[in-house]
């Protein structure tokens, strides 16, 4: 009978397996099939750009692997800020556009910096007297920034646009632990290094809340200005100081008080919208669907707009999300995979490097990683070049230590120079349990650090003077980097983070500017005219996988009606954008559980700079993986 077992066994695993293989035959098959073909060299038919931001706008798109897409899951909906910007400034030039037209139904997000591209790109097609179309559900934070550069902003009837300013509220679980009887064991550099406050604190510290203030403060004027100046009868002011008088004054409906305070210009549903683009650009000839509209899609243009190649090679190397030790990305930032990349090029071939950084920092061991392989680069003649994005704080500091020269818009969030480390450990709960610890060690860091027992005072000694060390080698590096002492490095560093102006006025960066200006600087330090060299973004390939389990989520992309997906990702009313951010800060909440039980180094990251006005959804099983935390922080479930 055991023999028999142990043969149906094998056969079933054979069977799964030989079912498992099919399957990836068969899907690598379909890609293969959808793939094929060249590109076509011009877009197939005049009309309009239709640029979907479905997701949230990024600066790398993630990879994707076979258990994603087997189990019907891709990455999470996302579009490469690069490409649409590059998309919406050719439309300009473009004769066979004759409008743009930016589609913000499934938007969930976007970097401030980002954001303020895409509109100044927008800005250039307006110039160029071409019509920009924008179609939105409820339009908020940084979408309303996007929107504000449209030329016509429609809002869906039941849907609006609101303006809310920038802030959050934050956890703080000091006496949560305390109850559970967890000690968590901090070990911190930086006075302002607050990323780990909610560990050992039941609010704000005065010098957190006040380095927070100036920087929201700063970046919201900045927001404010932008918006006012795109659309100066925008009533920005008069929504934010009372914002229920005037949406009652509305009759509570979002796209009429929209429309009173000067967020958009006209309510239509989408099919009302379309037919408007359509008495400008023409009508989808090729489908009657109402709401259509005659139109190339984003990646139709990018794909018969290549961009050059001519000319010496300016690598560009993207850090982009949070920095880890390994391999892991794109979309995050591995610092071994990164350094690689660094590592491989070759300076006979490769005239110059721009580090493109979109971090709020990570592991010290993955930053330095990527540093010192920068570092070996720069040693044999190439110029180092930095350019940060959004947010480029902490680690995201520590890799553009090598530039010779620093790039930032002044709306990056930067410096937040410090480090952290945070250990749990359980032996009040346990003893609570009537469960204690006790043995032998032959010195006083024999078995440590132990998460049942604690951690003895010597382990605790050295993890903070280990910290203490990289803080100080920290500031080292930003002083040799700057041109300044530590002592003057470490009066404006410790932990603090800062808007790009105010970094440029004290010298954590050189000069404002994109990415753009980044190359062309570049380009002069290796010698090069215009015309002369080209970019080359390095390992920032997405792969098949990712580009089929977007296929397959988007296969009704080219309908600009839209309605294919009508039941997904979609906010359509104030009620709709209120249960999106409560799920974001639910995530967010348990992030920060998590990064307390999670095994770390010393870490050099800013999780302040992690709050965007929209974030994703809680994955399956969050609510499950919430409960299940919670349980075994109670001690009530066994861990494993």
């Amino acid at each position: 009978m055991g023999f028999a077992k142990m043969v149906w066994r094998l056969l079933v695993g054979i069977k799964d397996a030989l079912v498992l293989l099919f399957m990836l035959l068969f899907f690598g098959a379909l890609y293969a099939a959808l793939s094929a073909g060249p590109a076509p060299k011009a877009p197939t038919r005049e009309g309009a750009l239709l640029v979907k931001l479905d997701g949230r706008v990024v600066e790398e798109l993630p990879k994707a692997d076979w258990q994603q897409v087997l189990s019907g899951r891709g990455p999470d909906a996302q579009v490469r800020e690069r490409d649409v910007v590059r998309a919406i400034t050719g439309a300009a030039g473009d004769d066979k556009i004759k409008a743009v037209v930016v589609d913000l139904s499934r938007f969930r997000g976007a970097g401030f910096v980002h954001a303020q591209d895409i509109g100044a790109a927008m800005d250039k097609v307006r110039a160029a007297k071409k019509p920009v179309f924008v179609f939105g559900r409820m339009i908020s934070g940084n979408g309303m920034l996007i929107a504000a550069h449209g030329s016509e902003v429609w809002v869906d009837p039941l849907g609006g646009a609101v303006v809310e300013g920038f802030g959050r509220q934050q956890l703080y679980f000091a006496s949560l632990l305390e109850k559970l009887k967890i000690t968590a064991h901090v070990f911190r550099v930086g006075t302002f290094k607050d990323a780990v406050e909610p560990y050992f604190r039941d609010s704000m510290s005065e010098e957190s809340r006040q380095a927070r203030k100036a920087l929201y403060d700063a970046v919201w004027d900045q927001w404010r200005a932008d918006v006012l100046k795109a659309r100066p009868k925008a009533q920005v002011d008069k929504v934010l100081s009372d914002p229920v008088g005037w949406y009652k004054a509305a009759g509570g409906d979002g796209a009429k008080a929209a429309l009173a305070a000067g967020l958009a210009d006209k309510v239509g549903t989408r099919a009302e919208f379309g037919a408007a683009v359509a008495r400008v650009v023409g009508e989808d000839k090729h489908d009657k669907l109402a709401g259509n509209f005659a139109h190339v899609s984003l990646d139709g243009w990018l794909n018969a707009n290549p961009m050059a190649a001519k000319g010496r090679t300016i690598a560009v190397v993207t850090v982009a999300g949070e920095i880890g030790d390994g391999k892991e990305g794109p979309g995050t930032a591995g610092g071994a995979r990164i350094a690689r990349l660094i590592d491989k090029i070759d300076a006979d071939e490769v005239a110059a490097i721009v580090l493109r950084v979109d971090s709020p920092g990570g592991s010290v061991n993955g930053s330095e990683d990527i540093r010192a392989a920068l570092v070996r680069q720069k040693a044999k003649g190439l110029p180092v070049v930095v350019s940060m994005a959004n947010v480029a704080a902490s680690g995201g500091f520590w890799v553009s230590t090598p530039a010779t020269r620093i790039f930032a818009q002044p709306g990056t969030i930067t410096g937040s120079i410090g480090v952290f480390a945070v250990l749990p450990s359980f032996e009040k709960a346990l003893a609570s349990w009537g469960v204690k610890g006790d043995g032998v060690r032959t010195s006083p860091i024999a078995g440590q650090p132990d998460v049942w027992t604690g951690l003895t005072p010597e382990t605790e000694a050295m993890l903070q003077a280990g910290t203490e060390s990289v803080y100080g080698r920290f500031l080292g590096l930003v002083s040799a980097s700057r041109g300044k002492t530590p002592q003057e490095i470490d009066r404006i560093a410790q932990g603090r983070v800062w808007d790009g102006g105010t970094a440029r006025q004290l010298g954590l960066v050189d000069q404002f500017g994109g990415l753009d200006d980044a190359l062309a600087y570049a380009a002069q330090a290796a010698k090069l005219k215009q015309g002369e060299w080209h970019a080359e973004w390095l390992g920032t390939g997405t792969g098949a996988l990712a580009k089929f389990a977007a296929a397959m989520r988007d296969s009704g992309e080219d309908d600009a009606d839209g309605d294919e997906d009508e039941d997904e990702g979609r906010v359509g009313d104030w009620a709709g954008l209120v249960a999106a951010r409560e799920q974001a800060q639910a995530s967010s909440a348990l992030d920060q559980i998590g990064r307390l039980m999670q095994a770390r180094g010393v870490q050099a990251v800013c999780l302040e700079c992690l709050a965007p006005q929209a974030a994703p959804a809680p994955k399956q099983g969050f609510w499950q993986g919430l409960v299940l935390r919670l349980a075994l922080w109670a001690g009530v479930a066994p861990q494993g």
